[in-house]
């Protein structure tokens, strides 16, 4: 049985470390040989996520430079797994001592100190951190150049959801490079203003707030996936739920479709230029499992950070009476402004390990 750490048939990605560990790190596994690739590839789409970036992040400031260890000779992977870490620098192991059994609301820990007996690392939340998606967007880095390369399949993410303040519409390719241009990660320059203004209204308060991520893909060849446990929807929703605070995950129009006709929400299809398309989307690209070649559409939920400043009531796992605490350490007022590039990157670590399993890329390119 595969450990729950790796994920893919083709293209497996092995995630290790801890949050105040020494480091964490990346293997991929099935990447062909031939692929172009430098540290700065994979530092791009790091340095999108890290730590400390704006007032609306955590304020743990970590450089998140990356060490290709094996698997890139001459600037070019080698069809050997390729190994990648980052040194933690920025750890404060202090902040954690009173929470060794006194498990704090909305974290893992106290079903993790049960099912390990206590043995766990609970530091920072340890293997359950969100500091574990920097390890995602390694393999997702990878895995990004490989399909752009290849297929010219193209992946972007944004927020388009804090709190109640919604994007209203999808965003276009011609939209995708103003992601990164404000702190919250959404295209809409006057919205974004209003999620952010939700975010510290949120902090002030010593509280969180969450929010929705929706991520599209271009250029999906028609067919890519499989039927039922294989399916395309399958992996996805399996790579993307694992993503510490995600709570939900919906392709095209989702949970709407339900309110919606069959009449409304079947996606009729018309030729395009020679080419079979459809006059909508609501399907998000998918169907039976199975890519349609329209855009990949889908949307992550994300709960609100479980590290608040609040007075929270717990029990004390020791004595078994009730007791209080209030979370200290450096935490995330609202998790989503770093999600998009973690969202990129595992759907980019699904589709690649679909496209080499359908044989779409050769071991070799």
């Amino acid at each position: 049985m595969m450990s729950s750490s790796s994920i893919g048939q083709r293209y497996v990605f092995t995630s290790f470390g801890e949050s105040h560990g020494k480091c964490i790190g990346a293997v991929v596994d099935g990447c062909p040989a031939g692929l172009k690739l430098e540290e700065k590839d994979i530092q791009k789409m790091l340095d999108l996520r890290k730590p400390g970036q704006s007032i609306v992040t955590t304020q743990r400031k970590e450089e998140d430079k990356v060490e290709i260890l094996s698997g890139v000779f001459r600037g070019y992977t080698t069809g050997a797994p390729i190994a990648t870490i980052i040194w933690n620098t920025d750890q404060r192991s202090r902040d954690y001592e009173n929470l060794t059994l006194r498990p704090r609301p909305g974290h893992s820990d106290y079903p993790a100190y049960i099912k390990y007996k206590g043995f766990n690392d609970y530091r920072g939340g340890g293997r359950f951190s969100g500091r574990l998606t920097a390890t995602f967007v390694m393999a997702g880095a990878i895995a990004r150049k490989l399909l752009s390369q290849t297929l010219g399949i193209e992946t972007y993410s944004y927020t388009c959801q804090v709190g109640k303040v919604t994007m209203k519409g999808q965003a276009s390719s011609k939209m995708k490079n103003a992601i990164y241009s404000n702190e919250v990660r959404c295209p809409d320059k006057k919205i974004a203003e209003k999620m952010r203004d939700a975010i510290l209204s949120a902090r002030r308060k010593g509280d969180s707030v969450g929010g929705i991520v929706e991520s599209i893909t271009t250029n999906l060849p028609v067919g890519i996936g499989e039927p039922i446990f294989g399916s395309l929807e399958s992996d996805l929703s399996k790579a993307l739920f694992s993503i510490p605070a995600v709570k939900g995950v919906e392709f095209g129009s989702g949970f709407l479709g339900s309110t919606l006709h069959g009449s409304e929400n079947n996606d009729q299809y018309i030729l395009k230029n020679g080419k079979v398309v459809t006059k909508t989307n609501n399907a998000g690209g998918i169907l039976g499992g199975l890519s349609t070649g329209m855009p990949l559409v889908l949307r992550v939920a994300f709960k609100p950070a479980s590290s608040i400043g609040k007075k929270q009531q717990t029990i004390d796992l020791k004595t078994k009476k009730s007791a209080s605490l209030i979370v200290q350490g450096r935490h995330d007022p609202c998790v989503v402004p770093r999600a998009p590039p973690v969202v990129d990157s595992l759907v980019s670590v699904v589709l690649a390990d679909h496209a080499l399993r359908a044989g779409l890329i050769q071991p070799v390119i």
